[in-house]
């Protein structure tokens, strides 16, 4: 391997490192910016003027904003999410639960969505022009094209208002066995991989396509190699490098889907918690559930580059 691919990778590091700084403040004076006055949304319609200017005045909003940043920037570099404004409570202590539901809706969706749209991707190249790749192909732009709360209501319509096969919200305090949990998880999961196996499939035939039209393949193909062969035993482990990086770009959309299905579905994860804290206003809560966020899109986002410089033959 070249050494300009360390060079390449390390910078590529490096602008994710100012991004996040970057996304930091944006999150942090988004929030800052929403309508309503914090204090008197807490303290309720009947609170005094002086109550509200005490209460501005402990919890530091009349701090410029600046100064605010960089104590929460601070705190974040130590550990400390702040404390919520609505419960009281260590911010750390209440994302704690939701996010591990959270991390738990991810990771079944993507132990089901990516050897699903690996295995059509790849055979829908290896059949490129036959019906059944015509099938994949229209088949994913359909879905490409219908966003994630128009899947989430017809799944809601069909699996839990017409069959009556699902419930229509997702409790997950309420699973007692397996089968508790098939049905809970069974139509967040479902809008999901919709969603992102999709983008994934499109992704991943395009690059066993462009790997199969190289010129060694298509020789040891006139020389009366099988397609199959030629695809499992050279043209894949070629394309591996493309193909993750497929998988990396496609499980972004994670980020926001999840903070649909969630919604929708009333799963108790970060995102609904975040939702739920724009009602009261909860800056610190607000503003660690979208760093959260932001840190796992711009992670994948940051894998996918790594892994396509790594896997660019011209850097090898």
């Amino acid at each position: 391997m070249k050494s300009g691919v360390p060079n390449l990778v390390m910078k590529r590091l490096g602008i994710a490192a100012v991004t996040l700084l970057i996304v930091l403040f944006a999150v942090f004076f988004a929030t800052s910016m929403l309508p309503g006055d914090t204090a008197s949304i807490l303290l309720g319609q009947a609170a005094t003027p002086e109550a509200v200017a005490g209460l501005r005045e402990a919890m530091h909003l009349n701090d410029p904003a600046i100064l605010r940043f960089l104590l929460w920037l601070v705190g974040l570099l130590h550990g400390d999410l702040g404390t919520s404004y609505a419960n009281q409570m260590p911010v750390a202590a209440l994302i704690g639960g939701r996010l591990v539901n959270t991390m738990k809706l991810a990771g079944i969706t993507t132990l089901l969505s990516v050897p699903l749209a690996l295995t059509l991707g790849i055979t829908a190249a290896m059949l490129r022009g036959s019906v059944y790749d015509r099938t994949i192909t229209i088949l994913s732009i359909g879905v490409i094209s219908v966003p994630e709360f128009m899947v989430a209501t017809l799944a809601v319509l069909l699996f839990a208002v017409y069959l009556k096969w699902l419930p229509a919200l997702s409790s997950v305090n309420e699973a007692h066995s397996l089968t508790d949990l098939v049905r809970i998880y069974a139509m967040p999961v479902i809008t999901l991989t919709f969603v992102i196996s999709a983008q994934m499939i499109r992704m991943t035939r395009a690059a066993v396509i462009e790997t199969l039209s190289t010129p060694y393949v298509e020789m040891a193909l006139l020389k009366g190699a099988s397609r199959s062969r030629m695809v499992l035993r050279h043209a894949l482990p070629n394309a591996l490098g493309p193909i993750v990086n497929a998988v990396a770009l496609s499980l972004s959309y994670l980020v926001g889907g999840v903070i649909i299905v969630e919604t929708i579905f009333n799963y108790p994860g970060i995102a609904k918690l975040m939702v739920d804290a724009v009602a009261t206003r909860d800056l610190p809560l607000i503003q660690s559930c979208a760093m959260i966020f932001c840190l796992g899109y711009l992670f994948l986002i940051t894998a996918a580059d790594v892994v396509a410089i790594m896997s660019n033959p011209r850097l090898r």
